[in-house]
């Protein structure tokens, strides 16, 4: 009698471990198709390892991945909804997928809804704050955008977009400080992609262009709203525009110049954060790096880095690998 149950028991233990293998198989291979784009062909191994595992959230969140590429987004939130509904497992992904796709087809309001359940539920997750930022920004929310927006700069300081988009807004508003911060920031972290190109014209507009000493009439332009956190910064920015005339930067070339004035800028916000007594995303995040970084010997480096979409930059950086190396060690240390 020992000997049936014994024998029973190790078929039973035969059968589940096959079923487990057969079922990490058909996983692999749908992630495989899905990967080389064969959305269809890896929903059909899915669904055979569904028919292993009925109640699978990981089965049911790469079902509505692969939907949701394929935008067939209706299908992508029915899927994902099971795994929310479930509530155990990959909830973020199962998350931003129905967040997407709920967007997708036209219902940002719910989509926004979502969102702030998922961060009730899992918390300040940079993602979940930066989806919902960009659709706040879709109906013209700008103030809940920017808000969601800074919440996944403080989770994630490495989240080229959420600066990005930060970038954006107060360029929009002709807030240059603030623009200038979030550009700078940028730049740092993603200073070849496409979108570098977008936001080095926003540095490039408050700071780098090449005032001629020799026009007749140089303006001024200072923010319309005097009251501002950032009005004297302002001045001093406005004043930085215009220094290619001073008498002491003559001869002084475009490159020369963007790398004074972003030193300048950096030391004079550092001076204003040590007088004043303001604390927000500005002042307690991005003002202090940018000080430290021109209180270091790595000023000229960074400035190369970040703009070596220009030919010059490239050359310079390729022919300064050991400063380009004593910018990275300090940039781990001071963003560790």
């Amino acid at each position: 009698m020992k000997k049936i149950i014994l024998t029973l028991v190790l078929c039973n233990f035969l059968i589940v471990s096959n079923a487990q293998e057969s079922f990490k198989k058909l996983i692999e291979a749908g992630i495989a198709n899905h990967d080389s784009g064969k959305y269809e062909e890896a929903i059909k191994f899915y669904k055979k390892a569904q028919e292993i595992q009925p109640d699978s959230e990981l089965v049911n969140y790469e079902i509505s991945l692969s939907y949701y590429t394929m935008k067939n987004y209706k299908k992508a939130i029915e899927y994902s909804s099971k795994v929310i509904d479930k509530g155990e497992n990959h909830l973020l992904p199962a998350y931003l997928t129905k967040g997407s796709a709920l967007d997708m087809i036209g219902k940002t309001k719910k989509s926004i809804k979502l969102f702030k359940k998922g961060i009730k539920k899992l918390g300040d997750h940079y993602l979940l704050h930066f989806n919902l930022a960009i659709n706040y920004l879709k109906i013209k929310e700008d103030s809940d955008g920017e808000k969601h927006l800074i919440e996944a700069i403080k989770n994630n300081p490495f989240h080229a977009s959420s600066h990005y988009h930060l970038a954006q807004i107060h360029d929009n508003k002709m807030n240059r400080v603030p623009a200038l911060l979030s550009s700078y920031y940028f730049m740092l972290i993603e200073p070849e992609s496409m979108r570098a190109d977008d936001i080095y014209s926003i540095i490039k507009k408050y700071l780098g262009k090449k005032v001629n000493k020799d026009s007749k009439n140089i303006t001024i332009n200072l923010s319309s709203n005097i009251k501002s956190e950032f009005s004297a910064a302002d001045l001093m920015v406005a004043m930085l525009q215009v220094s290619d005339t001073l008498e002491e930067n003559e001869g002084k070339s475009e490159e020369e110049m963007f790398v004074k004035k972003t030193d300048d800028f950096f030391s004079m916000l550092g001076e204003l954060k040590e007088s004043g007594k303001k604390s927000n995303i500005w002042w307690d995040f991005y003002i202090p790096f940018f000080k430290k970084l021109a209180d270091s010997n790595h000023i000229e480096t960074y400035c190369k880095f970040i703009t070596q979409i220009d030919l010059k930059s490239k050359s310079w950086l390729e022919q300064n690998e050991d400063k380009i190396t004593a910018f990275f060690e300090w940039l781990k240390k001071e963003l560790k």
